[in-house]
């Protein structure tokens, strides 16, 4: 039998009692589902790429900070889009999320006809992630051996120096354009399909020359295999600090780079908002995570929502500029 509670001391198990069950209400009031249960991370490239390899390293790290798991869910199609897609018609709660790679979100929409979702619009900006440059990489047997060498060459052969890329509309695609109008020369674009096939043309002969993420270059030009010349990003590559960029060289006006960042759908609040891009920029802050990726050739990229957004907006423009009039057929 329970013993009785004096008037004073029912008032205080009232009050008591009263005060838990505020709380518990307002904590269900709360984003609840975008604190508890699985998030899944929506890569929309192939397992064992780039992007879902940094999606995978990053992945355990954003678990611990959040709390909770956090597993990679590959989304395949339209260079990315169908991965974005996905994400653009999930609940706004946080728990389905895009790691994007930045050539989905500002080259697709202007290249890409199968592009059913708008960037700029249709998606909530979370928190950068990191940024890579491009480096431009020749066959070591060509007569020119540096850039000033490579732009005369070329302009004294229009149309004669060929370039690979990954394919019709991808970033090294745009970057040799870039390159070729900023320098005043004209190139001979060559798409293969993917980077691997057209580096293998480059140490052949097949073709002249390419940019390639400094990530998949480096192994290559630590062998030997191709000489670079320059890279694309306004500062020098950490992994390549010998290595000039292409402004340093006299190409005005070439910042140019890719990103990988985090998005959710829109209508996501300020507190899922927030907390997501606090658990980001701490799991970035791992000493392993960053050692791993600057020795890659990335740079780490710590920053707010607006700064995501801004690069991602300036990147679009540019790019709707550089495509306008070509055809990606």
């Amino acid at each position: 039998m329970q013993p009785l509670l004096s008037t004073h001391g029912r008032r205080g198990y009232l009050a008591k009692s009263l005060a838990m069950t505020l709380a518990c209400l307002a904590g269900m009031t709360g984003p609840v589902s975008a604190q508890t249960g699985t998030v899944k991370l929506v890569v929309g490239y192939a397992a064992g790429g780039p992007v879902d390899s940094a999606a995978r390293v990053f992945a355990p790290l954003l678990s611990r900070e959040l709390g909770q798991p956090v597993v990679v869910e590959n989304r395949l199609g339209a260079g990315g889009a169908v991965g974005g897609q996905t994400v653009v018609k999930a609940p706004p709660t946080g728990q389905e999320l895009y790691f994007a790679a930045s050539p989905t979100m500002t080259i697709s929409p202007h290249v890409l006809k199968a592009m059913t979702f708008d960037p700029l619009k249709d998606m909530t900006p979370l928190a950068p992630i990191l940024s890579y440059a491009n480096v431009l990489v020749i066959n070591q047997q060509q007569p020119f051996k540096t850039l000033p060498e490579l732009v005369a060459y070329a302009k004294a052969n229009p149309g004669q120096v060929a370039y690979g890329s990954a394919g019709m509309g991808g970033s090294n695609h745009l970057s040799g354009e870039l390159f070729a109008r900023r320098a005043g020369i004209s190139l001979n674009h060559v798409p293969y399909k993917g980077n691997a096939p057209a580096m293998t043309d480059v140490i052949g002969g097949q073709i002249q020359m390419m940019f390639d993420i400094v990530g998949g270059a480096k192994a290559y030009i630590d062998g030997a295999k191709v000489r670079p010349l320059a890279v694309t990003s306004k500062e020098r590559n950490p992994a390549l600090p010998q290595i000039p960029s292409l402004t340093e060289l006299g190409i005005r006006d070439f910042d140019i780079g890719g990103w990988y960042g985090l998005f959710g759908p829109l209508g996501m609040s300020a507190e899922v908002v927030q907390r997501l891009g606090a658990a980001t920029n701490r799991a970035l802050q791992d000493p392993e995570l960053r050692k791993r990726w600057i020795d890659q050739g990335y740079v780490m990229w710590l920053g707010a929502p607006a700064d995501l957004s801004e690069r991602m907006q300036r990147e679009h423009a540019l790019w709707a500029e550089i495509t306008r009039g070509m055809r990606f057929e």
